[in-house]
């Protein structure tokens, strides 16, 4: 019998925190300092809670925190003692710069770039091809009044674009950039 038994019953997100080495989050937090003014919020507590409000699905904090209240006790594989508040996680997505998660993303980008499928089922004659997108992500109007500029037609475009550069042969985003919405995509592929 040869199966492979090494992530039998696991949850989804335990497999996931399996191959994220702690070693590199705490790397990272050391070099960016972010973890200098959390006590209980480090930063590879707030990875672990916004890769599990990802995976749930939550709209808000408030709705992942009643997640979390839920399901206290019933989640010790995350390796966690507690969750953090409502309060502590707004607070640590304020003041935390992207610049760390996105440091993360590219040194694990480069840990599994070799498992990544470099064949693909399309033979393509151009080896290096790269796929650029851009989505807007439009705010609330209402609630956010200063958002945006104001063009001679009265419609805002407030909000922010994320502009995505996709390698063809990994079909993972290898560079990720913020915007504001008015944003042309010319000046991203400068």
């Amino acid at each position: 019998m040869n199966k492979s038994t090494h992530f039998s019953g696991h949850p989804i997100i335990k497999q996931l925190l399996n191959l994220i080495p702690t070693h590199i989050v705490t790397r990272t937090a050391r070099s960016f300092d972010s973890d200098r003014y959390y006590k209980t919020c480090r930063t590879y507590v707030h990875l672990i809670s916004m890769l599990y409000a990802a995976i749930s699905g939550v709209s808000s904090l408030r709705e992942f925190s009643t997640v979390m209240l839920a399901c206290e006790g019933k989640l010790s594989h995350l390796g966690l003692a507690n969750f953090p508040k409502r309060s502590t996680l707004s607070d640590a997505n304020a003041n935390r710069t992207d610049e760390v998660f996105a440091t993360i993303y590219y040194e694990l980008l480069d840990k599994y770039a070799r498992f990544l499928s470099d064949s693909s089922s399309l033979r393509l004659r151009v080896k290096h091809l790269k796929i650029v997108d851009s989505t807007t992500i439009s705010l609330f109007s209402d609630i956010l009044k200063g958002v945006g500029r104001e063009p001679v037609n009265g419609k805002k475009k407030g909000g922010i674009k994320m502009h995505t550069m996709i390698n063809t042969m990994e079909d993972v985003p290898c560079l990720i950039r913020f915007s504001s919405a008015a944003t042309h995509d010319h000046t991203f592929l400068k």
